[in-house]
């Protein structure tokens, strides 16, 4: 099972080694990682998505909350929180199809943000799901390159 974990940290040299390392030290897989600043300069926010059951995402948690710049770990559960995730892709078109990825684009609410004569790059921000989505329809055209952000996500409290 996926599980999302907010990591709010001092924001010093050497934490995320600290909390890479961790996962790394016990065979756990980091699906995907994103660290940021928060509003407040002297902490950052890690959002990490891993694999594994309840015990072990239990485990990890009680891990993270023993490093010495750790500030709060919070591990989402469905509902608790609100997630985007931020695509980047660039695609192939032709005359025939350029009108098509433009039509798709509007309906996703995505924007197109360069215009080459045989490709388009495109940017997307959603849930994971809607992401996906999309990229998997743009795959019929031809996908030439893309680069994803990783899940960021926040508590609803």
């Amino acid at each position: 099972m996926r599980h999302t974990i907010s990591v709010l940290v001092e924001n010093k040299f050497g934490v995320l080694t600290r909390v890479a390392g961790l996962f790394s030290g016990r065979g756990y897989n980091i699906d995907s990682l994103n660290v940021a600043p928060t509003h407040d300069a002297k902490t950052s926010r890690m959002t990490i998505v891993t694999r594994g059951d309840d015990a072990t995402v239990q485990q990890i948690v009680k891990q993270l909350n023993k490093l010495v710049d750790t500030i709060e770990v919070l591990d989402f559960c469905d509902g608790e929180y609100i997630d985007r995730e931020l695509l980047l892709l660039k695609v192939s078109v032709d005359g025939k199809s350029r009108a098509e990825v433009m039509q798709i684009t509007d309906i996703f609410r995505a924007k197109i943000v360069d215009v080459q004569p045989k490709s388009l790059t495109i940017e997307i921000t959603g849930s994971e799901s809607k992401v996906e989505k999309f990229l998997e329809l743009m795959q019929n055209f031809g996908v030439l390159d893309l680069t994803r952000s990783g899940k960021v996500a926040l508590p609803r409290k």
